[in-house]
């Protein structure tokens, strides 16, 4: 018995180990931030599209997965002591990319119960992946171009 317990301890540590060893950097994406025009019609979309929407006094933010778009209210962004944005944002001005886990008809049924209209595709594309994936997109009520990735 206390040769397993001193493998297990042995092994945990040196999982915990090489997890300090790790050098710091980037790791991926926490959020994005956008400037939002027209809020009650973004709200309705995302949450169409099955999203979790909550709403903030600043902000509308739309989690999908571990990952949150924060669309800035126009209060917000139009304030000229607002300076934690890019200067010149204004909507549209988001092209954001969302893989999709599910077959083009399941895709093609969402979008349309959501009201939003197919622009392109499906066409073929590599993402960032590094693999052969097929595209979908469309565009959300401000006019910001979304992409829905179906990997092979």
């Amino acid at each position: 018995m206390k040769s397993r317990r001193k493998f297990l301890a042995g092994s945990l540590g040196a999982a915990a180990g090489s997890r300090a060893q790790q050098t710091p950097g980037i790791r991926g994406y926490d959020h994005v931030a956008l400037p939002m025009q027209n809020t009650d019609a973004m709200i309705a979309f995302y949450r169409g599209l099955g999203l979790e929407v909550r709403e903030n006094p600043s902000a509308i933010s739309v989690y999908v997965g571990n990952q949150m778009i924060n669309f800035h209210r126009p209060e917000l962004w139009r304030s000229k002591t607002f300076t934690l944005r890019a200067p010149a944002a204004a909507p549209p001005c988001g092209d954001l990319c969302f893989v999709w886990d599910g077959s083009p008809k399941a895709l093609a049924a969402m979008l349309d119960k959501a009201g939003a209209k197919i622009e392109q595709g499906p066409v073929a594309r590599q993402g960032g992946r590094k693999s052969a994936a097929s595209s979908v997109y469309i565009r959300d009520p401000d006019g910001n171009l979304l992409e829905f990735m179906i990997y092979s």
